[in-house]
């Protein structure tokens, strides 16, 4: 119980700190466009790149240890409540792993939303572990507190460029 309570202060105070920075310009972006979605794994932060010049930033989970990528890819679907399936090679590492969890089932690892993106299986979405987030946890996709990913999705729509760096 006082682990939970002081991972749930940590937690805020890191949600708190990140939103601070809404007031941060694009200016401390150079060279992104506005509209684009730019994850930066070392931080395990989201930046949105807002049209009139702010970036919103977000707290995010990013791959684990040989789970992490780089590149550009764009929005290819936006989805509300999605059903979960589990990649072919996590199932051959846990064969207990459901093949199936449907869209709002509690065990449901997508959350609320999810924005999937173009040239892989991975996308940005909500968490049945809020704990998880500002950790090196998933299989690839950046996972977002449910109240953050259903923020961004009302805001971004399908073909929103999204760059992840390692840096």
């Amino acid at each position: 119980m006082r682990r939970a309570i002081l991972w749930l202060a940590v937690a805020t105070t890191l949600q708190a700190a990140l939103a601070a920075a809404l007031s941060a310009t694009a200016h401390a972006f150079p060279g992104y466009q506005p509209e684009t979605i730019v994850v930066k794994t070392s931080e395990r932060a989201l930046y949105y790149m807002r049209g009139d010049g702010r970036v919103m930033v977000f707290p995010v989970a990013v791959g684990r240890r040989g789970k992490t990528w780089s590149g550009v890819a764009i929005v290819d679907g936006k989805y509300l409540n999605p059903d979960w399936m589990a990649p072919p090679d996590m199932r051959r590492a846990r064969s207990k792993t459901p093949r199936l969890i449907p869209g709002g089932a509690p065990n449901n690892p997508m959350g609320v939303a999810a924005l999937t993106l173009a040239g892989g299986q991975y996308a940005i979405h909500g968490t049945n572990a809020p704990g998880s987030i500002g950790g090196f946890v998933s299989s690839g996709c950046i996972r977002m507190y449910n109240q953050d990913i259903t923020d961004l999705y009302q805001r971004v729509p399908v073909g929103t460029p999204v760059v992840v760096v390692t840096r």
